[in-house]
């Protein structure tokens, strides 16, 4: 219950805000949209899936959020920043400081340590080497890996690089936790492993949101907001989508 407690406490206000987004591609003279319309917040403190199947327009959503793209209209406020009509650095910066990462296929440099890797988002602000490490340590043993951190990621387990992705996600102590797909490349028991470890971090105070088109995955947060042809279908609780579902 303590735990518990901890995370209603943590949902202060919004962290994410989408007002009335629209994303449009172009093919040829044809205009193909990704998002039409979709708004919606997001507090902090909160554990949030969006699920949707290939070509919902998820991935589309998840760029926007992950500061790796902007909207053709519409508004993105993250923690009080207007993200949607920044420039190239002022996004690059967004991704650095405010965001966490993890992606499905972990994204470790091969040629880099463990500890090099979770420390990379720390070069990039300019942080000193010792502090770099020092941190890095400490999101290390925060995944249960810190006796890996020589390890290339070829000499590490799929379940033991994820964590390590989870690790350099964390290391900058970012705003928002950004996970897209990240149990797809895992097996079964381990993708348990991540989920849980995922709602831990949630129960400490992280926002996470969540992309998946797994509906057991999404099943795993506290919120689910699903996405079809470019719009939110469903916003709600597990306990709702469940019965929609269920139809």
């Amino acid at each position: 219950m303590k735990k518990k407690n901890q995370a209603e406490e943590a949902c202060r206000g919004p962290l994410i805000q989408l007002i009335d987004i629209h994303k449009v591609y172009y093919m040829g003279t044809s205009e193909v949209y990704a998002n039409n319309g979709i708004s919606l917040t997001i507090n902090e403190g909160e554990f949030v899936a969006i699920i949707g199947k290939s070509g919902s327009g998820k991935s589309t959503i998840m760029n926007i959020i992950g500061a790796l793209d902007v909207p053709s209209s519409g508004q993105y406020i993250l923690k009080g920043k207007d993200v949607s009509k920044m420039n190239d650095n002022e996004l690059a910066t967004i991704r650095n400081k405010m965001i966490g990462f993890i992606f499905q296929q972990y994204n470790l440099l091969p040629k880099e340590r463990l500890i090099n890797n979770v420390s990379l988002p720390l070069l990039y602000s300019g942080m000193g080497a010792e502090a770099r490490r020092e941190k890095a340590m400490e999101a290390l043993k925060k995944v249960g890996i810190e006796d890996k951190y020589r390890n290339f990621p070829n000499q590490l387990s799929g379940g033991q690089q994820q964590r390590g992705a989870v690790a350099r996600a964390l290391v900058t102590n970012p705003s928002l936790i950004l996970a897209d797909e990240p149990t797809g490349a895992l097996d079964s028991r381990t993708s348990e492993e991540l989920l849980s470890f995922l709602k831990q971090l949630n129960e400490e105070g992280n926002t996470i949101v969540l992309i998946t088109h797994d509906r057991s995955v999404a099943e795993r947060a506290n919120r689910i907001i699903s996405i079809q042809d470019g719009k939110i279908t469903f916003d709600g609780d597990v306990g709702e989508y469940r019965k929609q579902v269920a139809g």
